[in-house]
């Protein structure tokens, strides 16, 4: 399945051309916009892999705009601009903006930033992923070892023995110790 791409450029011509660029690399250009306020719009409707998106625009420029579209989503936005300044630069380096291209675009520099942009998105993805699961391991440890607190308190048995107890009933109902330190937790917590 071709990675879908939402072009953000004022200039029509040079979004025209953007856009012919990535669709003969193979890609598949979802939304083309003129302006910031339009590139949240479609950002948030058409959920891209990708943005590429100018700075210098009309309404709401492209830092403004990425930054509200990388309050609400993961989506990786490469910028393009006529200007290499150290300001713009420097405000470039937010989350999301994975890359700054700039203008004129040629195909050479413009396929192979996109490539390693949306190979970047993807480790990220990766390890927000890898961070929630243990995010969420961590909280089911954290539950299990209150409820053996709280089988160790009530009924005066030392830790091994709540915990072999909790494993026990997990084993023989067929459930994950989570759910059964949640049982535990409402029935005993006082």
């Amino acid at each position: 399945m071709s990675k879908r791409i939402m072009v953000v450029e004022d200039e029509s011509i040079v979004r025209l051309d953007i856009s012919m660029m990535l669709e003969d690399a193979g890609y598949d250009v979802v939304a083309q916009v003129g302006n910031g306020e339009s590139a949240v719009e479609q950002a948030f409707s058409q959920n891209p892999d990708l943005i590429v998106m100018d700075i210098k625009m009309p309404k709401l420029n492209g830092l403004k705009a990425s930054e509200i579209i990388s309050k609400r989503t993961n989506i990786p936005i490469l910028l393009l601009t006529a200007y290499s300044q150290r300001e713009y630069i420097d405000k470039a380096k937010q989350a999301n903006i994975l890359g700054y291209l700039v203008k004129p675009v040629k195909e050479s520099s413009l396929i192979p930033a996109v490539e390693i942009a949306l190979q970047q998105a993807e480790k990220a993805k990766v390890y927000r992923q890898e961070v929630e699961d243990m995010k969420d391991e961590l909280t089911g440890r954290k539950m299990i070892e209150k409820a053996k607190g709280l089988i160790m308190e009530k009924f005066h048995v030392p830790e091994n023995t709540a915990y072999n107890k909790m494993r026990k009933i997990s084993m023989d109902k067929q459930v994950s110790l989570e759910i059964v330190a949640k049982k535990v937790l409402l029935k005993y917590k006082s």
